[in-house]
């Protein structure tokens, strides 16, 4: 019954998708589609595949983000303290590589990135590499998503950490090649997508439900902003390297 339900909220989802597509196509292009069938037989893949992710997301991907991060910030699990005492932002190390973990892992696993990174590797003609490109995604993802961590654990404010980066990111963006800049700021984007933000998500919500003082609201959202900033930040750093080996193997000894 719950699939049902999804499949039909998907459904109404997708309609206005599929009626301005075919709106255009019919009424302002005027043209028949080539192969219809198989665009349509691609549709109702596209309907039953969402329903079932969906469905994933609710009994699994949300449900054990939150379980892990509740579960490794428990006093349980956690150093032994006395009585009275406040805990170390250290004392959650096991947080922060989980977070390092799942970010980077997640980031690879991405078929967003995963199609942009051969189209990268395709048009730039082999300058690109996918499989580089993707790891340096992956590590500011990972990044991002530990920083995040660290400021749920400490409680600060998450404007200063995104002003932070987006000085970083203007900097990076006047030295950059400019050929990598548009690439870079897609690759943010792309990260934040299927299988990276249901994670994300819930590790966030479930480490500021497990902390005390913490709010869920104010402290467990915003880990996906810095999420899509940081990609951003090492893709440019990646191209300012590779430049800089450039020119060093071009300087004579």
């Amino acid at each position: 019954m719950q699939f049902l339900n999804i499949l039909w909220d998907t459904l109404k989802d997708i309609l206005p998708i599929a009626a301005i597509i075919f709106g255009f196509q019919y009424l302002v292009i005027r043209k028949k589609i080539k192969h219809l069938a198989s665009v349509l037989a691609g549709f109702v893949m596209v309907l039953f595949g969402l329903a079932f992710f969906l469905l994933g997301l609710e009994q699994a991907l949300f449900p054990m983000g939150g379980l892990m991060a509740e579960q490794l910030s428990s006093a349980s699990f956690l150093p032994a303290i006395a009585e009275g005492a406040q805990r170390h932002w250290s004392d959650y190390y096991w947080v922060y590589i989980f977070a390092f973990a799942i970010g980077a892992s997640t980031t690879i696993a991405e078929p967003s990135l995963i199609a942009v990174s051969i189209k990268a590797g395709e048009i730039s003609g082999g300058t690109i590499n996918p499989l580089m490109l993707r790891i340096a995604v992956a590590l500011g993802m990972a990044f991002g998503i530990t920083l995040g961590s660290w400021r749920i654990v400490m409680g600060y404010p998450l404007q200063w950490f995104i002003l932070g980066a987006y000085i970083l990111v203007i900097i990076q963006t006047l030295r950059s090649p400019r050929s990598i800049i548009p690439l870079a700021f897609d690759s943010g984007g792309v990260t934040t997508s299927t299988i990276t933000v249901p994670i994300i998500a819930a590790l966030g919500l479930g480490l500021a439900t497990s902390i005390p003082g913490r709010s869920p609201i104010l402290d467990g959202f915003g880990m996906i902003a810095l999420a899509c900033l940081f990609p951003i930040i090492t893709v440019m750093g990646y191209a300012q390297i590779a430049e800089w080996q450039e020119k060093r193997k071009g300087i004579p000894s």
